[in-house]
């Protein structure tokens, strides 16, 4: 190289690649679940087709939750790292441009640390289970709550539900193939709205818990039901718990009523303040 010129140099990148949160929102009924698998379509298989369209060479995200098939979610956060410094705004504008038609849309993206986890950073969880008692069959929430013929006795419910907060070996109301460690959880709050309805009624649970067993939401608002329904005594939920056994559960709700509404972190990353426990979540 001739004297007196400057030398080339490489331009500076950072030392990691940009990580990205997004709060995700999906009707769950096409998917096989969150999690990517073979055969039939996942959420996550869907959103990462959406970003590698705008980065091809994106590692896999991850998620604080692995919702199952026909799960629904407001409040999905997940996580990726991108080779460019993206303007958060613009990042969701895109791959909502690219997830077109399928049912899942991006509702707040944010930059956060290299150190910040979807999974790992999260403090809580939050589901929603609706359940729609009428005879009538449902037109416009068909497919996004669960309809029971008869009436429930919100009352009876709650006294049910009173028996299953706190920390507890939650093995009644948890899957025979659930992968968790230990069936020992704190379930922080249930509580039970009722909403009116037209020709009948609109039973809420709201469950706040750390981290949640699989099925354990749907086992309990199946469970709860049989209470709202004068079926099992608000008793009988205790027994349950403490049998300690699959078999004492009451039927297992599907999935068209359960929604992820939430999840929590110490600092949420989509509050523009950065207040401390805002929930990630649009209940």
């Amino acid at each position: 190289m001739p004297r007196g010129l400057p030398v080339p140099t490489r331009p500076a990148y950072p030392a990691a690649m940009p990580r990205y949160a997004f709060r995700i929102e999906y009707d769950g009924r096409p998917f096989a679940g969150w999690q990517r698998q073979d055969g039939p379509a996942s959420v996550q298989q869907t959103f990462e087709e959406a970003l590698r369209r705008l980065e091809p060479d994106m590692p896999s995200i991850a998620a604080a939750g692995r919702t199952d098939a026909g799960v629904h979610a407001t409040g999905q956060v997940a996580h990726a790292d991108l080779a460019r410094d993206w303007i958060p705004f613009r990042l969701s504008e895109a791959v909502n441009w690219h997830l077109k038609p399928a049912p899942v849309a991006i509702t707040a993206c944010a930059r956060v640390t290299d150190e910040w986890h979807a999974r790992f950073s999260a403090v809580e969880r939050r589901y929603t289970f609706r359940i729609l008692a009428r005879r009538a069959p449902l037109t416009l929430d068909a497919g996004q709550a669960w309809r029971v013929i008869g009436p429930l006795d919100a009352d009876l419910m709650r006294a049910g539900a009173a028996h299953l907060t706190a920390r507890h070996d939650f093995t009644t109301f948890r899957a025979s193939i659930c992968q968790a460690k230990s069936p020992v959880k704190t379930l922080d709050e249930i509580t039970v709205e009722e909403r009116p309805f037209p020709g009948g009624q609109d039973i809420r649970l709201h469950l706040r818990a750390r981290s949640f067993l699989h099925n354990q939401v749907r086992s309990i608002a199946g469970t709860l039901e049989r209470v709202g329904a004068g079926a099992w005594p608000p008793e009988r939920v205790a027994a349950a718990l403490a049998a300690r056994d699959r078999a004492a559960c009451g039927p297992v709700a599907p999935p068209d009523g359960l929604v992820l509404t939430g999840v929590v972190y110490p600092h949420d990353p989509f509050a523009a303040d950065g207040r401390v426990d805002s929930p990630a979540s649009r209940d």
